[in-house]
């Protein structure tokens, strides 16, 4: 096996989870409670104007299984280098990401250069790597944008060269190769409609929105209203972003449910504010609204055990790396084009809700986060 090219993987205190996500600014959500609940095709799959997501069958995917459990049959036909550039390298988000690159290079038998800015989601130095990675002669780049319209500088250049540019995540301002990484407005919707099946189609719901301007959170907040619109006794008493935190997430709630003290559930755009929901609603004793968030993180899997968050959502960073190196692969050995601009991984497909019945099994066999303990 040829030798990995290391440049980021650290171990990060699981408690300390920040998930933010790739946040670009591209347009405001709105806070009103029902505005944007219907978008148009590319929204609901992709932001800026890019490409409809194509959703295949789980077994045309050139991977088996999720999380931990990620494999593939893919093999590298060369002496590949592939890089990988994260948002940060203090996010245990991207160092499953960044893990799931590394796995992939093992399996697939090709070099994994992986790599971070050393300022925090400087998109500025994400394009410096890129153009470190030209020089190095990479026959591919997998970017985690920090930011859609900064990271096209880069992303040009390497086009140019003729290296493939893949995204995971938020896209870059114009289509790459591919993008891969959750679809963030059907984990929205399906999030929406397994709470609302669980109240029987009725109730009051707070949606604690992301980074206001985010793509991803956009698209996530697209679907959760999507879902919820189907419900004739289904009524959004605030929507309000939290952007992503913990802290947020608590002081938000904690106002909101001063006004409204009969609300249901929380939707939560992410794990973090999610997690800061229940520490307002405990302090509250508000023990019956059903709080539910998104990445399947380590303290919201154990709140989702306790019993304290009905549901999180297996974003899976560690096999969305991986699934972007086996495209990359498939495309270096015979010039294999994916099916589509944006095949996001995992979908509903996968079975990624984590609720009461499945979170055992998530602990024990899927969850991404035991890649990096």
């Amino acid at each position: 096996m040829r030798k990995r090219v290391v440049s980021i993987l650290l171990t990060a205190a699981m408690s300390a989870m920040l998930f933010t996500g790739c946040s670009t600014p591209t347009e405001a959500p709105t806070n009103s409670a029902k505005e944007e609940t219907k978008a148009d095709e590319d929204t609901k799959s992709s932001s800026s104007g890019l490409s409809a997501a194509t959703v295949l069958d789980v077994s045309q995917l050139p991977v088996t299984g999720i999380g931990a459990q990620i494999a593939t049959s893919v093999k590298a036909g060369g002496d590949y280098k592939i890089g990988y550039i994260a948002k940060n390298t203090t996010n245990p988000y991207m160092v499953a990401q960044s893990a799931g690159v590394e796995a992939a290079g093992e399996a697939m038998g090709f070099t994994a250069i992986t790599q971070a800015p050393t300022t925090a989601d400087s998109v500025e130095e994400q394009v410096q790597l890129m153009e470190n990675m030209i020089t190095q002669d990479v026959d591919a780049i997998i970017v985690h944008c920090a930011d859609s319209n900064g990271i096209m500088t880069g992303v040009r250049k390497a086009q140019d060269a003729g290296v493939l540019v893949l995204t995971i995540g938020t896209p870059a301002a114009e289509d790459t190769f591919l993008r891969t990484g959750v679809d963030y407005y059907e984990s929205g919707y399906t999030m929406a409609k397994a709470v609302a099946d669980k109240l029987g189609g009725k109730g009051k719901f707070i949606i604690l929105e992301g980074p206001a301007g985010a793509s991803n959170a956009i698209e996530r907040l697209n679907g959760i209203n999507t879902g919820l619109s189907e419900y004739e006794g289904i009524e959004i008493v605030a929507s309000q972003t939290a952007n992503f935190k913990r802290t947020e997430g608590m002081s938000v709630t904690e106002n909101l449910i001063q006004q409204y003290t009969d609300i249901d559930a929380v939707i939560a755009c992410n794990d973090e504010s999610a997690l800061g929901a229940v520490q307002a609603l405990t302090a509250a004793n508000m023990n019956d609204v059903l709080v539910c968030g998104f990445d399947g993180s380590v303290d919201a899997t154990n709140a989702v055990k306790e019993g304290t968050m009905f549901a999180t959502y297996n974003t899976d960073p560690y096999g969305s790396g991986f699934v972007a190196c086996a495209y990359a692969v498939k495309y270096l050995n015979d010039k294999t084009e994916p099916e589509g601009k944006f095949i996001p991984f995992p979908t509903a497909a996968n079975d990624p809700l984590v609720i009461a019945d499945t979170v055992q099994n998530y602990i024990d066999n899927i969850a991404w986060w035991k890649v990096i303990q």
